[in-house]
């Protein structure tokens, strides 16, 4: 009976589960039966499309680069990136050992990826320069091209679109000397990725509608789909919404019966966005969420961080409780690339530089207990002499305050009427113009009033309100904008802004009492409360908190 539950299990027990004990067991001893049990898990796993089996004959070294080299595919395969590189490596001295180039490039090349996996850019870019060089030397251009956009991804990942450029066109070259179809709509693809990351969306849009043509006449409705979501981004950077919206609504059925998660989140971002910009923000938050779903499952922080935005923007009208959670995750999706990007940053740093790290701290070693003496010294004397200017600094401004709490006490009723009479000009002065009552401006001057205030309201959904940034965006120059903005309004670019943001501040303390304070601060793109609290007073004469209680005072009738 034994027997026969062992005889049904074992085939369970051949599984990937026992890849690492058999690797240990073969690394030892380079056993031959042991690397015929591993591609036939090779082999299950689908890693190998065919049987391998090896006899007492097989030459050691051929043996270990073969089970070394698919032991790194099958770690690749399965996501266990630093194995992948740990067996690649021990294959690669083989491959060059046996003078074998063609092997030797496909191992360079899945070390370059496995890298890239591992956000180690360097070391990808590396080995897929080997690698490219082998294929150049061999004359193969088929070659030349996959490595070529291996590299240009390499730069895209490590966001130096520049540089894949150079690449990826180089690539497409090679292509077409190859005459490979499926690889030259690929490139395509890649290029107009890279031109969109430059900003260079009329390019974008041009290559990825060329892949587009190119899959559609392979007949790979799969990668068709990926085209048109490519196609959709340019569109609608250059504001071409219908266009967009009707390549994405070809895509979307064919991503999802593809299970292609990563486009099909995209894909949902960008018709977010079209929904948004047809005023359709109910449909705007069901894609947005889908998108949001997805990439929470892929851990994919990046674009997780673009849907959330999105649901921000457009649940902020309907529900702003809601809008603020999306606000608050987007805030915490944005410090943990940061972060993220910044320990890469440091890494990095951290290796150019460690030789000279350790010979300055040799020579530390080597200084002379007499020169320690002298900094030890010059240390305290520079702490007292802190410590006595910040003790004045404190007591000359304890004396300032002290008079400014004078001249306020002394000022407390003419600062009230100030107050009356501020809160009557800027309700009649500051407000009415943007309140429909500016029927006396030309239509020029309004259309310049309306896009003014669209984009400064844009950038506040963003978080972050910044001139140049309105200018660019209208074409003008500074001093163009400046004038024009000062005849029109009479208000310079500063407080034209602060007008439009202290507006909202108003409308969301008078209509939604559920926001605290430091929520709509964030809200009008402050991201101190003091600050808020500080512009909000200078503006109406009193403190956000002060004028709720105001508000409700009169509401009560108290």
């Amino acid at each position: 009976m034994v027997l026969v539950w062992a005889l049904v299990l074992m085939p369970l027990c051949a599984t990937a589960d026992n890849v690492d004990d058999l690797l240990e067991r073969f690394d030892r001893s380079a056993d031959v039966q042991v690397a015929n049990r591993l591609f036939e898990q090779f082999l299950h796993a689908q890693v190998t499309e065919q049987p391998m089996t090896f006899t007492a004959k097989t030459n050691p070294d051929t043996l270990r680069l073969q089970v070394w080299y698919w032991s790194a595919e099958y770690f690749y395969a399965s996501q266990q990136y630093p194995k992948a590189v740990e067996y690649g490596r021990k294959a690669l001295p083989l491959y060059k050992k046996g003078n074998d180039r063609v092997g030797e490039s496909d191992c360079l090349n899945l070390l370059a990826i496995a890298f890239i996996r591992l956000a180690d850019y360097d070391q990808a870019a590396d080995y897929a320069k080997q690698c490219y060089e082998i294929d150049r030397r061999r004359g193969d251009p088929d070659a030349m091209s996959s490595t070529l956009n291996t590299l240009a991804g390499i730069y895209m990942a490590a966001k130096r679109p520049a540089e894949a450029e150079k690449f990826v066109l180089r690539g497409i070259e090679e292509c077409k000397k190859a005459d490979n179809p499926k690889r030259l709509a690929v490139l395509h693809g890649m290029a107009s990725e890279v031109y969109h990351a430059m900003g260079k969306e009329t390019d974008a849009l041009k290559y990825a509608e060329t892949a587009y043509q190119m899959e559609v006449k392979l007949g790979r409705k799969d990668k068709v789909a990926v085209r048109q979501t490519q196609m959709a981004t340019a569109l609608l950077w250059l504001k071409r919404v219908p266009e967009a919206k009707a390549a994405l609504e070809k895509a979307l059925p064919q991503l999802r019966a593809d299970n292609n998660m990563q486009s099909l989140g995209i894909a949902c971002n960008q018709m977010g966005g079209v929904m948004m910009a047809e005023k359709k923000e109910g449909e705007a938050v069901r894609y947005y969420r889908e998108a949001a779903e997805i990439f929470l499952k892929l851990k994919d922080h990046y674009n997780e961080c673009h849907a959330r935005l999105g649901l921000y923007n457009a649940l902020k009208t309907t529900n702003p409780k809601a809008a603020f959670a999306e606000m608050d995750r987007y805030r915490e999706l944005k410090d943990s690339i940061y972060d993220h990007e910044a320990i890469d940053a440091l890494s990095r740093y951290d290796a150019q530089y460690k030789n000279n790290e350790l010979r300055e701290a040799h020579e530390a070693e080597r200084a002379s207990k007499y020169r320690m003496g002298w900094v030890a010294l010059a240390i305290v004397v520079g702490l007292l002499l802190l410590a006595a200017t910040i003790w004045m600094i404190m007591r000359r401004r304890h004396h300032q305050q002290q008079k400014v709490n004078r001249e306020l006490s002394a000022d407390i009723n003419e600062l009230r009427e100030q107050y009356q009479q501020l809160h009557l000009q800027y309700d009649n002065a500051m407000f009415t113009r943007q309140e429909g009552q500016d029927n006396d401006l030309k239509p020029a001057d309004r259309d310049f009033l309306k896009q003014a205030v669209a984009l400064v309201n844009e950038q506040i959904d963003q978080g972050q309100v910044d001139v140049a940034s309105v200018v660019e965006h209208m074409n003008m120059s500074p001093f163009q904008f400046r004038q024009r903005l000062v005849a029109v309004t009479g208000q310079t670019p500063q407080a034209f802004f602060q007008m439009i943001r202290m507006r909202r501040a108003r409308h969301l303390l008078d209509n939604h009492s559920e926001l605290n304070i430091a929520q709509v601060a964030v809200l009008c793109a402050y991201n101190e409360t003091p600050n808020f609290t500080r512009a909000f007073k200078k503006v109406f004469g009193v403190t956000p908190t002060q004028y709720v209680e105001r508000r409700s005072k009169k509401q009560t009738g108290a």
